[in-house]
């Protein structure tokens, strides 16, 4: 298994402790969380720019590195939906539209079609993860400074608006992702 795959199967792995200290939820295993989150997310970029710059793209690594983001991904929100940070209707739309994408995509591999991540869809997983820091950052300050404006703010305010943000721009780039391919999807 080349160094790319390894990574991506060491994103897995970082998701599962991630999601561990933030069901903690304490100010030094959210700070914890946030920085394995941060990793994890450095190694979806790490592992696609190694593949591509050495020549390890492989079927193995095609399957896998969407999967290993929508573990990192949907594991945090569900872990956030536990705490009772988000709402479980964001959550869902953003399971759903993750899995019918990724589903579309793995049996399109299976019928030797690769099916590109579309640029909006980019946007989306950018977006995701930016909601998620700020998330840990408005939990981390909840703890640490309970009455202080700024923790108020972020949390009353700034994570309500980025998870609309989220779900908006994830619902959106499913809709394009059919739609440009409307006429390879029409094939199968």
């Amino acid at each position: 298994m080349n160094i790319a795959n390894q990574l991506t199967f060491f994103r897995m792995l970082l998701a599962a402790v991630c999601i561990g200290l933030v069901l903690r939820h304490t100010p030094a295993s959210l700070i914890g969380g946030l920085a394995v989150f941060l990793l994890a997310s450095f190694t979806d970029f790490l592992d696609g720019f190694i593949a591509r710059k050495k020549g390890m793209i492989s079927d193995l690594g095609r399957l896998i590195d969407p999967i290993a983001d929508k573990v990192l991904i949907i594991g945090v929100f569900l872990a956030f939906l536990q705490l009772r940070v988000v709402n479980a209707w964001m959550v869902t739309a953003i399971m759903f539209r993750e899995f019918i994408v990724t589903g579309l995509r793995v049996y399109a591999l299976n019928k030797q079609v690769v099916l590109e991540a579309k640029k909006l869809g980019k946007h989306k997983t950018v977006s995701q993860i930016v909601a998620i820091i700020l998330i840990f950052l408005s939990l981390i300050f909840r703890q640490m400074f309970p009455d202080q404006f700024v923790s108020r703010l972020l949390y009353e305010f700034g994570v309500p608006v980025a998870m609309w943000y989220v779900v908006v721009l994830t619902v959106s780039s499913g809709v394009y992702y059919f739609w440009s391919n409307r006429k390879i999807i029409r094939t199968f």
